[in-house]
């Protein structure tokens, strides 16, 4: 007679074959080069993002790695998707054993300026969704005595940001969140890393609205392959806050050693329109 698994049993490790690893915004930058680490290394992964059809490319691309791939389709911003996620992960007897909140958006200007539409989805991205699917699928991983947890956060964890004062504070409240939960889990097989990349060459700043801003035209960019590489081995090795290249760690030591109403003042320039 088949036993009947519980929502807690399926998401436990039963009728596991290969380690699995859940991905958000999956389907582009950081996100999919992180898929492509995972998919060398014989993950199986289940891609999460908004677009289906960007989700199904990324799906074809993995395909010469020859591993078991699965593709959600959930907009974040939307309150119970997270639940929607896991839900579905426990239908398909998907238990996760590698949690990539990499998922997050930034809207660029003046905050009273800023819809508050906007703001507010930000918000339940960044911090709401990336704390939801972490307190859903963390137990799990308790139990099994197994598991890791990567978190984008962002160079901007470690100051204030005008003109991008919502998206500043909510990188801020990553690393926070990451490094006290890496504190609590010491001893129980979970790791948590917090990955701080500077400036990256993706959609991403085309979506914020960056390209009014000196910042990337006073900074050269990484690509996104590097901060990928950079962030997966630093999760790989258990290391709880990882800063991505040489310049980005001086600046984020930097910020140690100057009045925090200094380094905004530093930030408002840089971040100024052109």
């Amino acid at each position: 007679m088949n036993k009947e698994y519980t929502f807690e049993d399926r998401l436990s490790g039963v009728s596991k074959l290969a380690k699995l690893a859940l991905v958000t915004g999956a389907s582009e930058g950081i996100g999919f080069e992180l898929c492509k680490l995972l998919a060398k290394d014989g993950y199986s992964i289940v891609l999460t993002a908004r677009n289906q059809k960007q989700l199904e490319r990324r799906v074809e691309q993995l395909k010469e790695h020859k591993i078991e791939t699965h593709i959600i389709v959930e907009d974040l911003s939307v309150p119970n998707a997270c639940e929607r996620i896991v839900e579905q992960l426990a239908q398909k007897n998907l238990p996760v054993d590698l949690l990539i909140n990499n998922a997050g958006f930034a809207n660029y200007g003046n905050f009273a300026e800023n819809s508050l539409e906007k703001e507010m989805a930000l918000l339940q991205v960044n911090i709401v969704a990336l704390t939801k699917l972490t307190k859903l699928l963390l137990p799990s991983m308790i139990k099994n005595r197994d598991g890791k947890i990567m978190n984008l956060a962002s160079m901007a964890a470690f100051v204030a940001g005008p003109q991008m004062a919502v998206y500043y504070a909510s990188k801020a409240y990553v690393l926070s969140f990451s490094q006290g939960l890496a504190c609590e889990l010491e001893g129980s097989g979970v790791t948590v890393t917090a990955v701080c990349p500077g400036a990256t060459s993706t959609e991403f700043q085309e979506r914020a609205g960056l390209g009014r801003s000196k910042l990337f035209s006073q900074v050269k960019p990484m690509d996104s392959t590097t901060v990928a590489e950079i962030g997966y081995r630093g999760m790989m090795n258990g290391e709880t806050i990882v800063v991505t290249g040489a310049l980005n760690k001086m600046m984020a030591f930097s910020t140690r050693l100057f009045p925090r109403s200094m380094s905004t003042r530093l930030v408002k320039r840089i971040q100024a329109a052109r």
